[in-house]
């Protein structure tokens, strides 16, 4: 294939490789740089493109690969290898979300504040923390949409009051 053939039949791909690197990533800047690479990609090795194939087959193979690569690449760098002698990070535990002892101390006095609160605020309030909704908490507690919502407001307030020291 001559190589302005060649160009001109890749450049007619141009938005349907947008599209497609847009499927693959999701991000409109990302697609485009996919689209880039791949173009300079098969250009690149078009004395590797035989006659009589599927161009657009071929081209979106190419693309397809390179994404997959990068996708790998972007995997391994955010793999941790612990290379300490006694394996010291691996060990740690890691969805303790305490950073320092001191978060560890303030989270515990943010539970006992919240605990001596009366039933009334701190039921509603702990099921609020743990992600139910206001409609699901007056359901499960036979209270109106409002009054749940007042309660947490005013165990919100309550518990800034109480820890406004930690500001």
């Amino acid at each position: 294939m001559a190589s302005s053939t060649f160009q001109t039949k890749l450049l007619d791909l141009q938005s349907n490789l947008l599209n497609f690197a847009y499927t693959l990533t999701a991000n409109r800047d990302d697609a485009y740089d996919l689209l880039q690479d791949t173009t300079l990609k098969a250009l690149d090795n078009e004395d590797k493109y035989v006659d009589n194939t599927n161009f657009k087959g071929w081209v979106f193979t190419i693309m397809r690969n390179i994404f997959i690569n990068n996708y790998r690449k972007v995997v391994r760098s955010a793999t941790v290898i612990d290379q300490t002698e006694d394996l010291y990070h691996l060990n740690l535990p890691q969805d303790s979300g305490f950073e320092t002892p001191e978060g560890s101390i303030a989270a515990n006095e943010i539970g006992d504040a919240i605990n001596s609160f009366a039933d009334e605020y701190r039921i509603p309030f702990s099921m609020h923390v743990a992600g139910y909704k206001y409609n699901e908490i007056a359901e499960q507690m036979n209270l109106p949409l409002g009054t749940v919502k007042s309660r947490i407001f005013f165990a919100r307030q309550r518990l800034q009051e109480m820890l406004k020291d930690y500001r």
